[in-house]
């Protein structure tokens, strides 16, 4: 076997060559920019990037987990943030919130808080076998947090709008259910399920519900207050009891940035880590990750301030005007179906009379990203303003002109598989 294994440089290079560098490995990337990705990126406007991009530059070398000590603008910035999320999505005085680095840390921070919560209030041991009930469409970031605690997954079925049968999540709570969780959207389908039944059915049983906002969590109120009907899906239920929102994805704030809401604070508590066995004293953080980059806060906190209401309503007019155009010329092309109405941003369609993976690798030889799913086999993307225009055009023409392929040529095949 060759070692291909490279060498630690021994000298140092010029930022002129590396930066030559880093643009030529980068030159075979997907056309993100053109809005050839699926998923991955996310962007309003130029504006908005750029306000993000030098606040982050600002604090580049701040550590947010400095902020109570010695970054006081960091905490400052980042405890408006929270508020600002708590104002959004209608916690409750008394509520908590912190500020992560991404939708897997939310949501497994959430997991945590829930199995403690259940360990309190029931005595059960560290030994005690427990479960969470989900969606079958749920993040694989929850089965990550059952994996590192043990919990077993239990996947309800879906009703036919794509959303979770809430009397299929029911049958399979027991006394050992720590959780019961619901998307904002559902990354598969891209809609949001009955969050108002999975409270009613939280309180019956005495059961925690998180909500998986990630995707659309700080967009999808301003499409409401645009009068576009989106349903609710956070604390104005009283079963809900967490929730998870990126501000890196339709927050448009620079990575990495999420946010996890908890409606009593005793629970942020819970998902606080506290260690005071070494000789340096007292360790608390209420993320997994220690050293956060100041610059994720800031960036944050200025997107937040340079678009204000105004700003994020605007942006979903824009969005949900978009996304109206994509479904109609999807559905205006013989063949090709939704296979649900997107509650936000998210399509997916596909075909129950031409192979959709054979159309799907048609578009990768005209330089696109298909994204794909399994069940039902389908295409899928995650819009955002980066979609808009041409790209949006191009799309349409180069799928209709995909499937047109496909159809006079029906014996084709493909060897594409569903990857995020």
């Amino acid at each position: 076997m060759t070692d291909t294994r490279r060498h630690f440089p021994a000298t140092g290079r010029s930022w002129s060559e590396l930066q030559a560098e880093i643009r030529a490995r980068s030159a075979k990337d997907v056309a993100w920019k053109d809005g050839r990705s699926p998923v991955f990126v996310f962007r309003n406007d130029q504006k908005t990037y750029e306000v993000g991009r030098d606040a982050f530059f600002e604090c580049f070398s701040e550590n947010a987990l400095g902020r109570l000590r010695a970054f006081h603008g960091i905490g400052s910035m980042e405890k408006d943030v929270l508020d600002f999320g708590l104002d959004l999505f209608r916690a409750p005085a008394g509520a908590g919130a912190a500020f992560t680095s991404g939708g897997s840390e939310s949501i497994f921070i959430a997991v945590k808080a829930a199995r403690d919560a259940y360990r309190a209030r029931t005595g059960a041991d560290r030994g005690t076998a427990l479960n969470i009930v989900v969606p079958i469409t749920v993040h694989p970031a929850f089965d990550k947090a059952a994996n590192g605690m043990d919990l077993e997954m239990r996947r309800a079925p879906l009703r036919e709008d794509r959303r979770v049968d809430v009397e299929a999540m029911a049958e399979l709570i027991d006394e050992r259910t720590i959780l019961l969780v619901g998307s904002a959207p559902c990354f598969p389908h891209g809609v949001i399920d009955p969050i108002g039944e999975l409270s009613d059915l939280a309180l019956a049983e005495g059961i925690w519900l998180h909500v998986d906002a990630c995707v659309g969590g700080w967009i999808a109120p301003f499409f409401t207050r645009n009068g576009r009907p989106t349903p609710d899906f956070d604390f104005h239920f009283p079963g809900v009891r967490s929730l998870s929102a990126d501000l890196h994805k339709f927050g448009f704030c620079p990575k990495p940035a999420s946010t996890v809401f908890y409606r009593d604070k005793a629970d942020l508590d819970r998902a606080t880590f506290k260690a005071d066995a070494w000789p340096s004293g007292s360790f608390s953080t209420a993320t997994l990750a220690g050293t956060r980059p100041g610059g994720a806060v800031a960036g944050a906190w200025a997107v937040l301030n340079y678009l204000g209401e105004e700003g994020y309503r605007d942006a979903a007019r824009r969005l949900a005007a978009m996304v109206d155009r994509y479904c109609a010329g999807i559905e205006a092309i013989e063949g090709l179906e939704l296979w649900a109405q997107p509650d936000v941003s998210i399509i997916n369609f596909g075909s129950k009379s031409l192979n959709i993976l054979a159309v799907a690798d048609r578009m990768v030889e005209r330089g696109w990203l298909p994204g794909l799913t399994k069940a039902p086999r389908g295409m899928h993307a995650m819009l955002s303003m980066l979609h808009d225009g041409q790209a949006c055009e191009d799309y349409l023409r180069d799928l209709r002109a995909s499937v047109e392929e496909v159809r006079l040529h029906p014996e084709m095949t493909s060897k594409l598989e569903a990857v995020y």
